[in-house]
């Protein structure tokens, strides 16, 4: 089998993110998704090891932003390959709150929305959450980053603990 084969599927690239109780996760996921129009729903997946993964669980909502092709892998790297557990990822970069306190940056972002969890399923390495949209803002007119443009312009590499990781 050549997994490569997955790397054609169109999926973007998002940062999500959670506080709860003052603790901060956020990650980098392929896999956000509009799932319903009414209610107007967002589906993301978060491998479980992912310190992020918790901080959803225990606050029930996320913020979701479109990163855009301006982002360079320092950035990717920020928010992609170090855990939230014992870096501060939003250290050094302009921080906003969603309406429901979650945080987010502007910077390389086409777009936020804000999601209180209404469904979790697990699938076994990863968790789904369901989020009912409770507001979502356009940041900027720049290009969203496909995860094609990640593999094949950045060069960009899949970390293990993606939900589209193959060993």
């Amino acid at each position: 089998m050549d997994a490569s084969a997955l790397f054609k599927f169109t999926s973007g690239l998002y940062v999500v993110s959670s506080e709860a109780d003052g603790e901060v996760g956020a990650c980098i996921i392929n896999t956000g998704l509009q799932l319903t129009a009414e209610p107007l729903q967002m589906e993301v997946v978060v491998n479980k090891l992912n310190h992020t993964e918790q901080v959803i669980e225990k606050a029930g909502h996320f913020a979701l932003t479109v990163i855009t092709e301006k982002a360079d892998m320092p950035f990717i790297g920020r928010f992609g390959f170090r855990s939230s557990a014992s870096f501060d990822k939003f250290e050094g970069v302009e921080t906003r709150r969603t309406s429901l306190g979650d945080p987010y940056t502007p910077e390389c972002a086409a777009a936020v929305v804000t999601c209180d969890v209404v469904k979790t399923l697990d699938v076994g390495t990863h968790v789904i959450f369901v989020g009912e949209i409770r507001d979502a803002e356009p940041l900027s007119g720049d290009a969203p980053m496909s995860y094609t443009y990640y593999h094949t312009v950045l060069r960009g590499k899949t970390p293990p603990k993606a939900s589209s990781y193959v060993g």
